[in-house]
């Protein structure tokens, strides 16, 4: 069932599966940043009056399920979360200066689907991918652990 939103004209629905990669697919999305940079694209989607409705950091890319209102185009939110993400991590894990301007953490681009009809199987796609994550990194450990 779809929950319709409004403007003061409009009634909306738009949702979108946006996936995006830090740059040369470095394993950067882990530990501590891992746990903190999901509040911060949550924060990011709401100055652009969007929402993330399901995400998930993987170990090198990122899933979104975001709802975005008509008035805004999905590059221009999308462009708004990645570099305003990439300025707040340069400045609060790597050192960099204040006038850092973020160029240097996630790869140009992105992948972006509408959500349409298929939302539960695209929630159930993203919510599968982390638990595939974590069974493959499991089975990584037990290998590296046998002499």
């Amino acid at each position: 069932m779809t929950n319709y939103r409004s403007l003061n004209h409009t009634k909306w629905a738009c949702q979108y599966h946006v996936v995006f990669i830090p740059k040369y697919r470095k394993k950067a999305i882990y530990g501590e940043l891992r746990r903190y940079l999901g509040d911060v694209l949550r924060r990011l989607a709401q100055r652009r009056e969007s929402e993330v409705e399901e995400g998930h950091l993987m170990r090198d890319h990122v899933h979104l399920m975001l709802s975005i209102p008509p008035k805004y185009s999905v590059a221009d939110v999308i462009g708004y979360i990645k570099g305003k993400s990439a300025i707040h991590i340069a400045r609060n894990f790597a050192g960099r200066p204040r006038n850092f301007v973020g160029q240097h953490f996630w790869a140009r681009g992105y992948f972006v689907s509408t959500v349409g009809r298929d939302e539960q199987a695209i929630r159930a796609y993203i919510q599968d991918q982390e638990r595939e994550d974590r069974r493959v990194e499991q089975l990584r450990l037990d290998e590296s652990s046998h002499p």
